[in-house]
C-alpha cells in the first residue's frame, strides 16, 4: 500500500516541469532498474503478457512501454469492426453541440480547441468523443482502431498537466491544452481524429508508425509515461456496441464503422 501511494504521488506531481523532467531522466536511466520490481508489484502489472521476462528490462521506462504478446491482444477481424486503440477505461460523449462542445469532469471543451482548427471541427458537429483513460497499470502502446489512410498528423501544445482525477478536475482543460499528437485517419466518406494526449511537462508521445496506409490493430505509437487517447467520430460514422463503455483492452471490438 505504501509503495503504491509513493508511486501515485510521483504521478500526481508530474504536472510540475522540474519534477517531470527529472522523473523522465531517472526512469529512462539504468539507475531506475532497482525500482522495476517494486513498481510492478505496486501496480500489479501482468508481466505474463509481456514479450520479455522482468529481468530483461533495463529501466522503469523500458517496462512502461513494454510490448505484449500478440495473442494477449487479439484484433477483432469482423468486416468493418472498430476496435479499441489501447487498454484503459472508455467514456463516451455523444451528440456534440453545434459548436462541437463537450464536458468532462465539469470542464467544457471544444473540438476546435482540441484539433487547433475551427474549420475541421465543423465536420464533427453531432458526432461523438471517445475518451480512453490509461493508468500506470495499463499497456501503454497505442494502436489504430480501423483500416484507413493518414491525411494529416501534427502536434499541438507544449506543457502538460496530469490527466487523472486531480488534473481533470483542477487543471485548466488538460485535454485540449496539453501536448498532443492529432492524426486524421480517413476511411470511405468519414474521417476519424486520433488524438494522443500527453500527461507530462515534456514530450512523452512517440510515434512509431510513419506509414500512410494503416490497418486495424497496427501500432501507432506509445506514451513514455501515459495519459489519454481521444477519438472523435463524425455523426453516423460509428455504431457503438452496447457493452463498449468501461474497461477495454486494445483490439477489443467497440462497434461498427460505416465507411
Amino acid at each position: 500500500m505504501i509503495k503504491k501511494w509513493f508511486y501515485s504521488r510521483v504521478f500526481e506531481l508530474n504536472g510540475h516541469p522540474l519534477v517531470a523532467k527529472q522523473l523522465k531522466r531517472f526512469a529512462m536511466s539504468r539507475i531506475s532498474r532497482p525500482f522495476i520490481r517494486p513498481f510492478v508489484q505496486a501496480y500489479d502489472l501482468n508481466m505474463t503478457e509481456a514479450t520479455r521476462s522482468l529481468e530483461e528490462y533495463s529501466s522503469l521506462h523500458d517496462v512502461f512501454v513494454r510490448h505484449v504478446k500478440r495473442e494477449m491482444r487479439p484484433i477483432d477481424q469482423a468486416e468493418g469492426a472498430f476496435v479499441s486503440p489501447c487498454d484503459g477505461v472508455l467514456s463516451v460523449v455523444d451528440d456534440l453541440t453545434a459548436d462541437s462542445r463537450f464536458t468532462v469532469k465539469g470542464q467544457s471543451y471544444t473540438v476546435s480547441e482540441l484539433l487547433g482548427s475551427h474549420h475541421e471541427a465543423q465536420q464533427y458537429v453531432g458526432g461523438r468523443v471517445m475518451i480512453f483513460y490509461l493508468s500506470p497499470q495499463n499497456y501503454h502502446r497505442v494502436h489504430v482502431p480501423m483500416d484507413g489512410t493518414v491525411r494529416t498528423s501534427y502536434t499541438l501544445g507544449r506543457d502538460s498537466a496530469p490527466v487523472n482525477e486531480i488534473g481533470l478536475t483542477h487543471a485548466l482543460r488538460p485535454l485540449t491544452r496539453n501536448y498532443r499528437r492529432v492524426t486524421r485517419i480517413v476511411q470511405g466518406k468519414h474521417a476519424l481524429e486520433h488524438v494522443m494526449v500527453g500527461a507530462l511537462n515534456v514530450n512523452s508521445i512517440v510515434r512509431t508508425n510513419e506509414s500512410k496506409d494503416l490497418r486495424r490493430g497496427d501500432e501507432f505509437g506509445y506514451f513514455s509515461f501515459g495519459s489519454t487517447v481521444v477519438l472523435i467520430c463524425p455523426k453516423d460514422a460509428l455504431t457503438l456496441d452496447s457493452q463498449a463503455i468501461g474497461p477495454v483492452l486494445m483490439g477489443q471490438r467497440l462497434g461498427q464503422w460505416h465507411s
